[in-house]
């Protein structure tokens, strides 16, 4: 199951105990639905579980029968075909539509689809309306991959109002954006924790608890990574400083003078380093038979490498 289907078949299990809500819940998963006409209802579902909740809703709120069948998408995927199962809930003959739309304070002669906010009859009913248009129309993109929700909706002025309500929802304090995309209109969240918060807002508290985890998860590894590339490029700085550095010494001892070419203070610490490659500036510092600071040992490192230069 994708998480987007399991976000659905959470949101299905909760039906709201408000009637109010569950008014506001039907009319959004069939204003939102594939068509939502006097010629045409019909309400298109991600899952079985969804299906049967948009089914029950309908029955309950408008006193229509439905019909549910179920067809099968086919994908490619690679070499192989993958068929996912979609499932349309009908409602059938022109009397129960009219039913329905009437339900709704609507005649079926409307000039545009446009949200009525007159079937939001209370503060709670926004949720419950938007948990509906989800059901209908809405797609959340696996957080493992990204985290972005969507709303494609057939019709601009339709999709604008859907853009309105959810911004005006101040307990979520987000600004959908919307734009055009094959011949649809695309509300959409991006971030994770806004499409976090909306999806816990429209009741699937344990698919908002599973992004934001798999977000953790993906934000400590990112760290991790970030971390072992700093300390490989700094290894990388490290053993190029020191293949440098015992070069110089080698060709020092090579030299007529040999180590004696040397000051006498940095002798001890030519010798060192040429015979410990591999050791750290610190570790360097701390077995000189005198001790002394990380960049003080870097200092006549340096020493070494420009009179080698000389020679």
């Amino acid at each position: 199951m994708s998480f987007s289907s399991g976000v659905k078949t959470e949101l299905s299990r909760n039906m709201p105990q408000n009637s109010c809500c569950r008014k506001a819940e039907c009319y959004g998963l069939l204003l939102f639905g594939r068509s939502f006409t006097k010629s045409e209802m019909v309400v298109k579902c991600a899952n079985r579980e969804a299906a049967h909740h948009a089914a029950q809703l309908i029955a309950e709120i408008a006193g229509a029968f439905t019909e549910v069948s179920e067809y099968s998408l086919h994908r490619l995927s690679g070499p192989h075909k993958e068929s996912q199962p979609s499932f349309l809930v009908t409602v059938p003959g022109d009397d129960q539509r009219r039913a329905v739309l009437s339900c709704f304070g609507l005649s079926g002669n409307e000039v545009s689809q446009r949200i009525q906010y007159a079937n939001l009859e209370n503060e709670c009913c926004i949720s419950a309306f938007l948990r509906g248009a989800f059901l209908s129309c809405g797609t959340a993109t696996d957080p493992r991959k990204d985290y972005q929700l969507e709303f494609v909706v057939p019709y601009m002025n339709l999709a604008k109002d859907l853009q309105a309500l959810i911004g005006e929802v101040v307990e979520l304090g987000i600004q959908p954006g919307l734009t055009h995309r094959r011949g649809a209109y695309v509300v959409y969240l991006k971030g994770g924790e806004r499409v976090a918060d909306l999806i816990a807002y429209l009741g699937a508290g344990n698919a908002a608890m599973e992004l934001m985890q798999t977000q953790m998860v993906k934000e400590v590894r990112n760290n991790v990574n970030r971390k072992t590339n700093f300390e490989t490029a700094n290894l990388g700085k490290t053993a190029k400083a020191s293949a440098e550095q015992v070069l110089a010494i080698e060709k020092i001892l090579n030299s007529a003078d040999g180590l004696s070419f040397l000051p006498e203070e940095l002798q001890e610490l030519a010798m060192l380093r040429y015979r410990n490659p591999e050791m750290s500036l610190r570790e360097l510092g701390e077995i000189l038979s005198e001790p002394l600071s990380r960049s003080g040992i870097n200092h006549r490192l340096q020493r070494i490498v420009e009179l080698a230069q000389e020679l």
